[in-house]
């Protein structure tokens, strides 16, 4: 294990270190590793995160590229701890969250942190996430920025609910959003640690969400920056269709509505969220979708877990009277599934 000292930083360039969280990934490592030594970029530090893998992704790292740096964790921490125990250890001004299953295009650092620093309140910031396995269409963790409804449901541009779109280039507009994917988030290195970094509580999935809610409630933006490309093939840790996923999903949403709203909003949305919860349960479970069905009561129940006993370890940012960009103020499920708005463009007009 290493501790990552900034190696070399210039205002005009600054340090990107691009961090990549690791878990039984060599076939992605051997695939999209190489189109990340190739970034353009003129002061990147690479870094390899590994939580505890059983294959041999380190092995593979340290015989083909010395000049990445390692860092391995003892346990599998997860998503947002993993991602915590190596961001904390390196000393630079901007820290890149990049997925495994991620191919990145020659010049998809530069955009960013011009605009970055050019506004230094952007503490997030994402590029437009295309889908690998079919490049003419927007990928599902991200899209062209991230948005939310009033009662915590994410969508993004480019994606509503299981409707993906073709980039047609209708979002290629820079603008602020709600969340940047973590799939590929740009993030500013001392807003991350002023905030704590990710809520190690959520394992994984959604905590970037949170997170972002929690810098805009800090004052801060969340950007997209269409000018930078990248491909995510999606799905490489765990499939969508895992029951796994749909427990963390359900129940990190819950935390995150609770942490990040006022009493008196969290009077009106958690009970119809719940509610809501229970229609999406006892659908799958009429389906015949009876591990959907357990994994929605288990999110749940844990939900109340984390209120009774874990809520006081959370990193929390006192919610206030800052409206957040890319919150969108009414219920994404009436528009998808009763107007029948599957589009973003159809749902949010924007200037």
């Amino acid at each position: 294990m290493h501790d990552f000292k900034e190696q070399s930083y210039n205002k005009d360039i600054p340090l990107v270190a691009v961090v990549i969280l690791n878990w039984n990934g060599k076939h992605f490592l051997e695939k999209f590793l190489p189109y990340v030594v190739a970034s353009t970029y003129s002061n990147i530090q690479i870094v390899v995160a590994d939580n505890a893998s059983t294959d041999d992704s380190v092995a593979f790292v340290e015989a083909n590229y010395p000049s990445i740096l390692i860092q391995q964790n003892k346990t599998n921490e997860g998503f947002a701890k993993g991602y915590n125990t190596a961001l904390l250890k390196i000393d630079a001004p901007y820290f890149v969250l990049l997925n495994s299953d991620v191919e990145v295009t020659p010049g998809w650092i530069e955009p960013i942190i011009a605009r970055m620093e050019a506004d230094k309140s952007i503490a997030a910031c994402q590029p437009k996430l295309l889908d690998f396995n079919n490049r003419n269409y927007f990928e599902y963790a991200g899209a062209s920025g991230g948005w939310i409804d009033k009662f915590g449901y994410p969508f993004a541009r480019g994606r509503v609910f299981e409707n993906v779109e073709e980039d047609t280039g209708q979002y290629n507009d820079a603008m602020p959003c709600f969340w940047a994917s973590g799939a590929a988030m740009f993030v500013r290195a001392s807003v991350y640690k002023d905030l704590g970094g990710l809520d190690e509580y959520f394992f994984a999935h959604q905590e970037e969400i949170d997170l972002c809610w929690r810098m805009q409630l800090s004052g801060y933006k969340i950007f997209v920056e269409p000018a930078s490309v990248v491909y995510h093939v999606g799905g490489g840790t765990l499939p969508k269709e895992n029951h796994k996923k749909t427990y963390l999903n359900f129940r990190n949403n819950l935390i995150m509505l609770y942490k990040n709203n006022s009493l008196n909003a969290l009077l009106f949305k958690l009970p119809f969220r719940i509610l809501l919860d229970a229609v999406a349960a006892y659908r799958g479970l009429f389906s015949g979708n009876v591990g959907y069905f357990m994994a929605i009561v288990k999110a749940h129940f844990h939900f109340g877990i984390w209120f009774l006993f874990y809520q006081k370890k959370s990193l929390f940012v006192k919610p206030n009277n800052r409206i957040p960009k890319g919150l969108y103020a009414k219920s994404i499920l009436w528009d998808y599934f009763i107007k029948k708005k599957t589009t973003f463009s159809e749902i949010i007009v924007t200037k």
